[in-house]
């Protein structure tokens, strides 16, 4: 027998192969068992109760500790979702699902958010990542840019629902995230997204909302910093509002 050999059929080179698709199979196995730890059970839609894990089964559960001190048990403990507002066409699995009352707070289709932790988004030096620029006067507007402090807000429908107070700058990144805008009555602000806004010399034109869907837009809990779950909703809100803010967005476009 040839250098290595164990029997006239079997090697060390043919173990170590063997060995090799074992661990392979076994890294396979794992990694599909640990994607099981978010958005499993599925749960369907249909009014059954039977819950849905998949293969490999779901494992047990693990609790991580975070930067901050707080533990997250993965897979989540089931609960059922308070957020969503909504509701399934027909009884088949798959079937599509419409809001119920208020579409822009459904919290589905491009108004669906997460249930993100009800805290602020920290820096490494543990401020809050996000902040109105009263709470920054070291930073401001370049002096190439428009400002609009001060300035309309318009919605789809050219009312005009309030003025801009202030930006909400993101300290991390250095851009600003948010515009802060008070709303005709005086009495609240409320945020708007920058991706959602134009901005011009001559005020801010929002596409995704009417002028007085603003007045339901998820407020703030803190009047200088805003937590990642509201982050969530007040964008889900906007998102929302290019399909639902008016009938026509939901009809074919031609």
């Amino acid at each position: 027998m040839e250098t290595g050999a164990i029997t006239q059929y079997i090697d060390f080179a043919q173990i170590v192969l063997y060995m090799f698709w074992i661990f392979f199979f076994g890294l396979i196995y794992y990694l599909l068992q640990e994607n099981h730890r978010d958005g499993y059970p599925l749960e369907p839609i249909n009014g059954r109760d039977t819950q849905m894990e998949g293969w490999p089964p779901i494992p047990s559960p693990k609790t991580y500790l975070l930067e901050s001190g707080e533990e997250v048990v993965m897979p989540y403990p089931l609960k059922e979702p308070e957020f969503l507002q909504a509701q399934p066409r027909h009884r088949f699995i798959g079937a599509p699902i419409e809001p119920i009352g208020n579409p822009l707070l459904a919290g589905v289709g491009p108004g669906a958010w997460n249930q993100r932790a009800d805290h602020p988004d920290m820096t490494p030096f543990g401020e809050p990542k996000i902040s109105p620029l009263r709470a920054n006067p070291e930073h401001g507007v370049a002096e190439q840019d428009p400002d609009p402090r001060g300035m309309p807000v318009w919605g789809a429908d050219d009312e005009v629902a309030g003025t801009v107070q202030d930006l909400w700058l993101d300290r991390s990144e250095m851009l600003f995230r948010y515009i802060e805008v008070r709303l005709n009555d005086g009495n609240r602000t409320v945020l708007l997204p920058v991706p959602f806004a134009r901005i011009t010399h001559d005020g801010v034109k929002v596409h995704a909302i009417l002028g007085h869907q603003f007045a339901d837009v998820p407020g703030l809990k803190e009047a200088d910093q805003v937590t990642m779950l509201e982050e969530e909703k007040i964008s889900a809100y906007y998102g929302a509002g290019t399909l639902y803010a008016t009938p026509e967005r939901q009809e074919p476009l031609f």
